[in-house]
């Protein structure tokens, strides 16, 4: 990194810009800078991690986890980049009865699957087979290629739910995990965007599930300690505190501007949720395709919950602690501590509309709502945590929703071939533009993993 004074700006020389330190961005810098590239890491928060966030439970050492925070089977960059760090994981608790609400019934179960009616069953497994055939057709490189790609795309998923779900409750049931998997209604996206999601991460069962899916396991000293741990090997390489205003592009090089410094670079990697991509400057503007694609993928919206009780009573009681309500603004629930217990948690989800609904509320007002779906769940006890966190994604300036964008109708289509695609000396990545597990860190991991690799291979061709 070189440095020269411009006046009041300073000039500082590097081969490679990131923008963003998720990790998208580290992945990114850890590959260049392993490749002995000259890197800079440019973080707008005072933390690593992007939308993975740790918080100290008051009175002891102890955290809870306030963004992303599970692992699991298929997930292999991930586990592989946890296993190269020396760091490891521990199952989500998935022993015991599990809790479900279904068109204002409570049933408990043990297993998978909740005591349904048979015919309702039928119906949601029938559209499963459907869902996973469907999403398997989906090229994961280009989802746009696909068969009927027009006709998916033309269409939300909501649209797609209705044709081939026929009871109420199955479509009750669809949309509570439509809401639970990209923190959005069915009709926000379009079918094609939520075939392409499933394909990427290895089916609806994958997806839903704990023990082997997607909720499988947890990772200790929680997911911002893996971003922490990858941001110190990289040093000084890494900004904090600095957002990007403004980049300076041509064919051949970059300027990116962050506070009194200006970044000039060979390259530079913008690896943050698209809606904030939109928000930086460039100079000249952004193709209008990329600029188009950019405008129509959203972020889902979710507010995390975290409620600390003095001992785990569900589990006392033979609850697992998992729970879900296709009613209640609460709609999904897990236990959120560790094997031993210490400290007992439950962790929630007030997700797409139900987030927006209980956003509006004072901090007071979506406690209440929260504690007491979790009483209508786990019983009177839960009204009474010792301690309550929890986090408005869409409200954090650097992130603004969660867990990840989505392509709403048409976009995939007229403007997908652009989420990989370089643009000058630009370069994008963010667990958006993955091809596996896409909306997931392992997804973040890949696409970091991919944008260094292609600065690296074009600067191999170079004379």
């Amino acid at each position: 990194m070189r440095a020269s004074g411009n006046g009041d700006v300073r000039c500082v020389m590097v081969d490679v810009v990131v923008v963003g330190a998720g990790f998208a961005g580290l992945s990114a810098a850890r590959s260049l800078a392993d490749a002995g590239r000259d890197v800079v890491v440019l973080e707008a928060r005072e933390r690593v991690g992007g939308r993975v966030q740790n918080a100290a439970v008051p009175g002891g050492e102890a955290i809870v986890e306030v963004g992303g925070q599970w692992v699991g089977p298929g997930q292999d960059r991930m586990l592989g980049l946890l296993d190269e760090l020396g760091i490891d994981t521990y199952p989500t608790r998935d022993e015991g009865v599990h809790v479900a609400e279904f068109g204002g019934r409570a049933v408990r179960y043990e297993g998978r699957v909740p005591r349904l009616n048979p015919v309702v069953l039928a119906d949601i497994g029938q559209a499963q087979l459907r869902l996973d055939r469907a999403a398997r057709q989906v090229p994961l490189d280009a989802p746009w290629r696909a068969r009927h790609a027009g006709a998916l795309d033309g269409q939300t998923f909501g649209t797609w739910l209705r044709r081939h779900v026929y009871s109420g409750t199955g479509m009750a049931f669809y949309r509570l995990i439509t809401e639970a998997v990209w923190c959005a209604g069915p009709d926000d996206m379009s079918a094609l965007w939520a075939l392409f999601y499933i394909h990427a991460g290895g089916g609806v069962e994958s997806l839903i599930n704990t023990t082997g899916g997607a909720q499988q396991d947890r990772i200790v000293g929680g997911a911002q300690g893996v971003a922490e741990k990858l941001a110190a090997g990289l040093g000084d390489r890494v900004v904090l505190g600095e957002p990007v205003t403004r980049i300076r592009w041509s064919d051949s090089d970059v300027r990116v501007r962050a506070g009194l410094r200006e970044f000039h670079a060979r390259h530079a990697i913008v690896a943050v949720p698209p809606p904030l991509a939109a928000r930086i400057r460039f100079e000249p503007g952004l193709p209008g395709e990329r600029d188009q694609l950019l405008q129509r993928m959203p972020m889902g919206w979710t507010i995390k919950v975290n409620a600390v009780y003095d001992e785990p009573f569900w589990r006392e009681a033979g609850l697992s602690g998992q729970a879900n309500g296709d009613r209640r603004a609460l709609g999904t629930v897990f236990d959120g501590g560790p094997p031993d217990g210490s400290p007992a948690v439950l962790v929630g989800f007030l997700e797409a509309g139900h987030a927006q609904v209980a956003a509006r509320l004072e901090p007071k007002e979506r406690r209440e709502l929260v504690l007491d779906d979790l009483a209508a769940y786990f019983g009177s006890k839960a009204r009474n945590p010792v301690h309550y966190v929890e986090q408005d994604w869409a409200a954090e300036e650097y992130t603004r929703g969660c867990y990840g964008a989505f392509a709403t109708p048409m976009t995939l289509t007229r403007f997908g071939h652009g989420l990989r695609t370089p643009v000058g000396a630009l370069h994008w990545a963010g667990t958006e533009t993955a091809t596996r597990w896409a909306g997931y860190m392992d997804g973040a991991v890949e696409s970091g993993r991919r944008a260094a690799e292609e600065i690296l291979e074009g600067d191999a061709l170079m004379p």
